[in-house]
Formats: structure tokens, C-alpha cells, sequence
């Protein structure tokens, strides 16, 4: 009778090495899309919040900033010089009133005149004065608001120039202007047309 017992097969040994597939814990990434989903959408949500407050930030910095001119007083003055300058040129009705007040004043003084030179600085010479002197003060203050234009951009933000037809216009200003102040300060000293003088 044979004794000898026969080996019994063993289980094969499993290599301790290899990675155990191991289901994966319910409620984590890995095991619910959904989950994983979930946390990409709120990431985006966060970085999209993040650059509305970026962008509400730098609004609110604007608005903070002061509001830059636009130019619009630099070109009124401008005009306003211009129309200063003609005007005085031409005559305005200030001067044609002033002057006719003088007239009247002169006619009064005229009665105690004892010469001839003045009777007629009392009715013409004082009147011409008066037109000279109220159309050499307009052409002055256009020559000024003219000058004062022009050297805006010098004492206002570096770099910031007016446009071309405000300095054209400024500077056809400052022209009428000098050529106003020349003609009636000439004119006030009686060098460009002295009064006419009478026959003794």
C-alpha cells in the first residue's frame, strides 16, 4: 500500500507588486463625475467673479479720476476774443453812446469857450477821444482773453494742446487786437488825426 501522499496544489502566489484595484470611496472625484463636474463649474464661477470685481475696481478708479477739460471754455474765449477785436475795429454802440454823451457835455462846456480850439475840443475833439478810448479798451481785453487762450495748454496738463482753429482763431485775435490798441491809442494822442485848428 502506497503511503506517499501527493502535494496539493497551492493557490499561485500573487505578486505583491502589482496595483490592487480598489473601488474607489463613493463620494470622492474619482468615483462621481457629477462631483467632479460640480467643483470645474465653481472654479469658473470664482474666476469669473474675481474679474467682475477687477472690473468694478477699475470703474470706481475712474470715476475717482478728475474729469479732464474739454476744451470747450479754451474755444469760447477764443471767439469771444475775435468778435472783441472786429468789434472794437468797427465801432461798437458803447463807444457811439459814450460819444454822444461827451458831444452833449461839450456843447454845454462850448457856451463858456473864449477860443476857437475850445469850442471845438469841447464839441468834437472830447467825443473823438471818448470813441478811442472806449474801442482801445475792447481791443485790449480781446488782446488779453486772446493771450490768455494760447498760453492755456503752458499752465494745464503736459502735452495737452488746443486744436488747430482754437490757436488759428486765438491768434487772428491777438492780430485785431494790437492793430486795435495801435490804431486808437494813435488816434487818442491825436497823432494819427490831430483836431483841425481855426483861422484866428
Amino acid at each position: 500500500m502506497d503511503t506517499t501522499k501527493t502535494a496539493v496544489p497551492t493557490a499561485p502566489d500573487t505578486d505583491a507588486d502589482a496595483p490592487e484595484d480598489k473601488p474607489a470611496a463613493p463620494g470622492t472625484a474619482a468615483a462621481d463625475p457629477a462631483a467632479r463636474l460640480d467643483a470645474e463649474q465653481t472654479g469658473t464661477t470664482e474666476d469669473a467673479a474675481e474679474a467682475a470685481g477687477e472690473a468694478d475696481e477699475s470703474d470706481a478708479d475712474a470715476q475717482d479720476l478728475p474729469e479732464r477739460s474739454t476744451g470747450v471754455g479754451a474755444a469760447a474765449s477764443a471767439v469771444v476774443a475775435a468778435g472783441l477785436g472786429l468789434v472794437a475795429l468797427s465801432g461798437s454802440w458803447v463807444s457811439r453812446v459814450a460819444a454822444e454823451r461827451q458831444t452833449l457835455i461839450g456843447q454845454i462846456e462850448s457856451v463858456s469857450a473864449t477860443t476857437a480850439k475850445e469850442k471845438i475840443a469841447a464839441l468834437y475833439g472830447d467825443a473823438w477821444h471818448m470813441t478811442a478810448l472806449v474801442n482801445g479798451v475792447l481791443s485790449t481785453l480781446a488782446l488779453l482773453l486772446a493771450v490768455l487762450v494760447l498760453a492755456g495748454p503752458a499752465f494745464g496738463a503736459p502735452g495737452r494742446i488746443h486744436p488747430a482753429w482754437v490757436r488759428s482763431v486765438s491768434w487772428a485775435a491777438v492780430a485785431l487786437g494790437l492793430l486795435g490798441v495801435l490804431l486808437f491809442g494813435l488816434m487818442y494822442f491825436d497823432l494819427l488825426f490831430p483836431l483841425p485848428t481855426a483861422a484866428q
